[in-house]
């Protein structure tokens, strides 16, 4: 066959993932802390951008600019996109929020008579610190820009507690220099990581002088600092009460039997009684196992939630978006217009100016998307889970993530994005999307099945009910289960205790009699 060359017009269909698109799926997966960041990059980038909020952003706005408000209307209130009539989520009440400019007519607002005994002229000195008062956070006459946390005083850490206190045991210079050393190896519940060993060949210092300081280190505050093991800790605030005594000091050494339970093998190690295992357990639960974590370790951020339901008055569910975790961009479509109309169209500056633009639109356009999908999924994550915000996790019902996009016609990647790393504060509590999708576990009768996370707070509320006399086996719970209709293996159930670091039923025994003893003696 001889070859030759030919030419066919040819028809395809293809996806392909423009970096704006790719960025939009990002965007979508991003937390709130991520997405202010995110957006800080592109205002610092893009000369018509600009974050906006409160009466800035309103005078902003109305001198021309376009805006992504995070408190509009229309998807910051739920969406009933099911027929179920036992949901329907209203829109916001503006009546709930109050009136501000009714206030002062219903209390008495007048600041004539606060300070009735203070009739002293003024000092020389009073308009110079009115002055600095209102140069500080929040001194304005309107009040605006107070901030507590301004005012709030930082916790010492625990390197700053023992520092303070290293100069009065060690007065050698040598002596405080390996003892910083050793207080940078500290972690944050307050164990020694590294060797003496290896700081001894680090300083060029014998170890035996390395061991002694860690000694006099180890009599500081809070007792149990610097040990190299829970039972070097335990017995070094033991130490420090007085209490380390033969007996107790084989008890120490042996934790991995106190973790079992094995109380009989320790009363032979020990050579003591019940009653006084008993009251050596007691004072063992007196220790602290990590006594570095009640200093300040590193910044600790509370959990923002991103969607807010509440109960409404005619018993429906409000479902909003939180305005604090969606920003406020400004498009300044009038500053483009001045500039575009002085620039040459056919050069650079042009050019980027409409690139400029076109990411503007497309951000403002993304983060409107990225809100109404969000309140979709969460909405219905409402809707699916009405029995659980009445009656609480026992009526948490199974759910999947197809279950949810095909109520709400989205793929499941989209669903999988939006519930990543987002919370949602209830009545019953603040919660991540990811909670409400559970595994369903068949029912014993045939009935509705049951959710995994409602079946693990059965299993833990009935262990922590149960007797002394009366410990539950997994089999024991397994025969519960089934006659409340829960169908479930004994393997099933063992793993379920086990990731709730619940023991097994013969530790537990162990322990419940000898509580039981203690409590009755």
């Amino acid at each position: 066959m001889a070859l030759a060359a030919s030419l066919f017009l040819r028809q395809s269909q293809s996806l392909v993932m423009t970096p704006q698109l790719m960025q939009s799926i990002q965007l979508l997966q991003m937390t709130h802390f991520e997405l202010n960041q995110f957006i800080e990059q592109e205002v610092e980038k893009n000369p018509l951008l600009e974050i906006a909020s409160g009466e800035d952003g309103v005078r902003d706005f109305e001198r021309g600019g376009d805006d992504y408000s995070s408190g509009s209307d229309d998807h910051r209130h739920a969406e009933n996109p099911g027929s179920d009539e036992g949901f329907q989520p209203d829109l916001y009440d503006s009546a709930t929020t109050g009136g501000a400019d009714s206030a002062p007519d219903a209390f008495d607002g007048g600041l004539d008579n606060v300070f009735p005994d203070d009739a002293g002229p003024r000092s020389a000195d009073a308009p110079e610190l009115l002055g600095q008062w209102k140069s500080m956070p929040g001194g304005g006459e309107d009040g605006e820009g107070y901030d507590l946390d301004d005012f709030v005083a930082s916790r010492k850490t625990l390197a700053d507690v023992l520092n303070e206190q290293i100069p009065f045991v060690l007065p050698d210079a040598i002596d405080r220099l390996i003892a910083q050393h050793l207080v940078d190896q500290l972690d944050d519940a307050g164990y020694l990581q590294g060797s003496t060993a290896e700081t001894a060949l680090k300083l060029g210092k014998p170890v035996a002088a390395v061991e002694r300081v860690l000694a006099r280190l180890q009599e500081l505050d809070p007792p149990g600092v610097f040990a190299r093991s829970l039972s070097e800790c335990l017995a070094i605030q033991l130490r420090a009460r007085d209490r380390l005594d033969p007996a107790m000091a084989v008890l120490v050494d042996n934790l991995e039997l106190l973790a079992r339970r094995d109380f009989s093998t320790l009363k032979k190690l020990c050579g003591v009684g019940e009653e006084d295992l008993l009251d050596m357990l007691a004072e063992i639960r007196k220790l602290d196992p990590k006594p570095g974590t009640r200093y300040e370790t590193s910044a600790s951020e509370a959990v923002v939630p991103d969607i807010v339901v509440r109960a409404a008055p005619d018993g429906r569910w409000q479902v909003e978006l939180n305005p604090d975790t969606l920003p406020r961009v400004l498009v300044h479509r009038e500053y483009y217009a001045a500039v575009s109309r002085h620039t040459d169209r056919n050069s650079e500056d042009y050019a980027f100016l409409n690139e400029c633009l076109q990411t503007a639109n497309w951000l403002t356009r993304s983060l409107d998307q990225r809100a109404r999908t969000i309140m979709k999924v969460a909405t219905e994550i409402v809707r699916q889970q009405d029995a659980f915000l009445m009656h609480g996790v026992d009526h948490l019902r199974p759910l999947n993530l197809k279950t949810v996009a095909e109520a709400i016609k989205m793929h499941e990647s989209t669903v999988s994005r939006v519930t990543s790393n987002k919370y949602m504060l209830t009545p019953r509590g603040l919660f991540e999307l990811k909670y409400f999708f559970t595994v369903s576990i068949g029912s014993a009768e045939g009935g509705d099945s049951h959710s995994a996370e409602s079946v693990r707070h059965r299993i833990r509320t009935m262990i922590t009910q149960e007797l002394p006399d009366a410990v539950l086996s997994d089999d024991d719970i397994v025969d519960i289960l089934r006659k409340g209709g829960v169908e479930l293996a004994r393997r099933t159930v063992a793993k379920y205790r086990e990731a709730m670091n619940i023991p097994s039923s013969v530790q537990r025994r162990r322990e419940k009699r000898a509580l039981a003893k203690a409590a009755a003696s």
